[in-house]
């Protein structure tokens, strides 16, 4: 099962979410405004991908918490990411013991066709 984690009203999740039903893929979405995500979560994702390819310092989030002023090392951008899932890139998708974050249909293509 393709697990996809962001929040539902996302345009970026709403495309990976669009690709699966495309493709008959079967996922389940973990929308961050209803759950929120264990500090676990983001460190098993550390382990795959870059802290700076998963913090999202574009976000209105992240704007809105001035967190530009901050200067914020990885460590802290680690923990903004376990108190405030919103910083969070996404989607971030896990599937087979890959983790892919936000959406680029040409990866989506060769990791999940």
């Amino acid at each position: 099962m393709i697990e996809v984690y962001g929040i539902k009203n996302c345009d970026s999740v709403k495309k990976a979410i669009t690709f699966f039903k495309k493709h008959d893929l079967p996922y389940q979405l973990h929308d961050f405004k209803t759950a929120a995500l264990p500090c676990q979560k983001v460190e098993e994702w550390l382990k795959n991908v870059d802290i700076k390819t998963l913090f999202n310092s574009r976000s209105t989030t992240y704007r809105a918490l001035n967190l530009k002023e901050l200067n914020l090392d990885e460590t802290a951008q680690q923990e903004w990411l376990c108190k405030e899932n919103l910083l969070i890139k996404r989607p971030v998708v896990e599937y087979n013991g890959e983790v892919i974050v936000g959406f680029n249909e040409e990866i989506y293509t060769r990791s999940f066709l």
